[in-house]
């Protein structure tokens, strides 16, 4: 009898932005580098993507309709079932301050844009290894 080899699930990234160009090239490097991407175009979006798909983690633009970022960031870790996703702040807004701010808000990172995407991928690995034990319990 022959054992079938599990696949790896891979990780599951929601990119949330309002610039479908944005979203685009990160979805694409994304799904390129090993990672199942969805994707939100506002605040809203967000919190309906993440509260139903349970993604590994969120990258966050904060300037965003409907809902900006930083409510939506406030709504996820405020609510027991997505507090644990890590969110990444990836945003034009990178004054000084602006990453303080963000992390006040429940980002757990922040990256200013521009943004090349191989940063974005160290960035999502750095957070998902040291999450990795709470990310493993949310399942």
């Amino acid at each position: 009898m022959s054992a079938v080899a599990e696949t790896p699930r891979r990780p599951l990234v929601l990119v949330v932005d309002d610039f479908a160009d944005n979203r685009e090239m990160y979805c694409e490097y994304l799904s390129f580098c090993g990672y199942d991407v969805i994707e939100a175009r506002n605040g809203a979006e967000a919190l309906e993507e993440a509260r139903s798909r349970m993604p590994d983690i969120i990258i966050m633009d904060l300037s965003l309709p409907v809902m900006d970022g930083w409510e939506a960031t406030r709504r996820l870790k405020d609510d027991d079932r997505t507090r644990m996703i890590p969110v990444v702040a990836l945003t034009g807004h990178a004054l000084a301050g602006h990453s303080q701010v963000a992390r006040d808000a429940g980002c757990d990172s922040f990256l200013a844009k521009p943004c090349l995407p191989d940063q974005l991928v160290a960035e999502i690995k750095r957070m998902l290894e040291s999450g990795k034990a709470s990310i493993e319990a949310k399942r």
